[in-house]
């Protein structure tokens, strides 16, 4: 009997990473709405959205869609845009109430999302992604609603189970007070999660973001949603957040999820880029096929709309600090989600967001590795795969301009070299040895190198 049921974990494992290597083969590249809108985006400017990168950015490989944080809360208006905890009345039920069904499973507002009314749900929304050829993703707080806890409904698919019966209520998140952890050792947790994923596959959900799961890291809620997804019937991308995921963790996130996040929310400023170097670097050698370490959205373009930090503006990252943050995603090979309103772009990220050469660096590279990082300068490098170049990205990390070198016999490579600037599109020559160049502050050059 004991030697059975680890037969059957182990053959769960393995069917889990065979089935995450073919749904997120490459990093998954799309749109979040978390940056530009917090929790409170409306269907217009997700479907404004839809239609631009369908338009302009779909050719490129850009195609989820996700819609973040709180869809099914209705902010209101005496509450602030970052404010997203529900008030107990007298007899225990919960204002304002989320849009939940019988089985206490969480709807979309129909104020945010007008198609969703009566019962729809987000098919509407999907069936519009879909149409365009794109797939459609939805951020989700981990556990069960506490008003459906309150509210004792009960859980589809297992006969008695209400529930109070599979919360765990000493199991809370720090910065929302909607949901309760689920106890995973009880009888009706997991078809709990399988039902949540049921609902999501028959909206036509295509990726589902589970927050407050990985910091701190939650194992057996993990492998449920994870369960749950095989059930579904529907191959969808599951990304965990907020991180930081523990490294120590590697091996157990890299069975069950399609990526995770390195640490808490990435925001537009030197220092948090700065560190994420150096936090790339702890999971350097993780990443492979269906198994994606996540630096977080990319913060470019016109973000914090409606909040969540700050005010309205364009990123406050500078020109070279932009192509920068871009490069070092794309060489890292960590999933690509634009967090800016995309209608609103400028012409600095539409050349940033629509080159094919660097997007080719996160889709088309291999085994990613820091070659160096010292004074003023870092390099990292991959395989290109089905050749034997590489990949190489030199960044200035100095508040001046700095001359950056890479050594050819660090990379295996004897002798001369031919090299191409990725941002330029533009062949740079022949070199012997070893190639320099001095870059401005914060800024980097993209190189494809081949040995001559």
């Amino acid at each position: 009997m004991y030697k059975n049921r680890w037969y059957v974990l182990g053959v769960f494992i393995f069917s889990v990473m065979v089935t995450n290597a073919q749904i997120a083969k490459t990093p998954p590249m799309g749109w979040n709405s978390y940056n530009c809108y917090g929790s409170n985006v409306k269907e217009k400017e997700v479907r404004e959205n839809v239609d631009y990168i369908y338009t302009n950015l779909k050719q490129f490989g850009w195609q989820y869609i996700v819609v973040d944080y709180l869809w099914s809360y209705d902010n209101p208006p005496i509450s602030r845009v970052s404010d997203a905890n529900q008030f107990r009345l007298k007899d225990g039920s919960y204002v304002p109430w989320l849009s939940m069904d019988q089985y206490g499973r969480l709807y979309p507002n129909t104020n945010k999302f007008p198609s969703a009314f009566p019962d729809k749900g987000f098919k509407p929304l999907g069936d519009y992604i879909h149409s365009k050829g794109l797939k459609f993703g939805i951020h989700v707080m981990r556990g069960i609603p506490r008003q459906a806890v309150w509210a004792k409904t009960p859980v589809l698919g297992v006969e008695g189970i209400t529930a109070d019966m599979i919360a765990d209520t000493s199991s809370v998140c720090s910065w929302v007070n909607h949901m309760y952890g689920v106890d995973m050792k009880k009888k009706g947790a997991q078809e709990y999660i399988n039902s949540l994923l049921q609902l999501y596959a028959s909206w036509g959900v295509d990726f589902i973001k589970v927050d407050d799961i990985s910091k701190p890291y939650r194992d057996e809620e993990i492998e449920g949603y994870q369960l749950a997804i095989k059930q579904c019937g529907r191959p969808i991308v599951l990304s965990i957040s907020p991180g930081a995921t523990p490294v120590n963790k590697s091996n157990h996130v890299k069975q069950f999820a399609n990526q995770w996040r390195m640490k808490g929310d990435f925001w537009d400023n030197w220092k948090e880029l700065n560190q994420m170097f150096d936090i790339a670097k702890n999971w350097e050698g993780v990443g492979s096929e269906g198994h994606w370490p996540d630096c977080d959205m990319l913060q470019i373009g016109k973000i914090s709309k409606r909040g969540p930090v700050g005010k309205e503006r364009y990123s406050r990252f500078t020109d070279d600090e932009l192509y920068t943050h871009f490069s070092f995603w794309a060489l890292f090979r960590s999933p690509l989600m634009l967090g800016g309103n995309m209608p609103e772009n400028r012409a600095i990220e539409k050349d940033i967001f629509s080159n094919k050469e660097v997007i080719a660096v996160n889709q088309n590279g291999k085994n990613p590795k820091q070659l160096y990082k010292k004074d003023g300068s870092m390099v990292w490098f991959s395989e290109v795969q089905g050749s034997k170049d590489l990949y190489v990205g030199l960044f200035n990390i100095a508040d001046s301009a700095y001359e950056v070198v890479v050594d050819f016999n660090t990379l295996g490579i004897i002798g001369n070299a031919k090299l191409r600037d990725l941002w330029k599109h533009y062949d740079l020559g022949i070199f012997t040895k070893q190639y320099l160049n001095t870059i401005p502050a914060h800024g980097c050059v993209m190189l494809r190198i081949t040995a001559e």
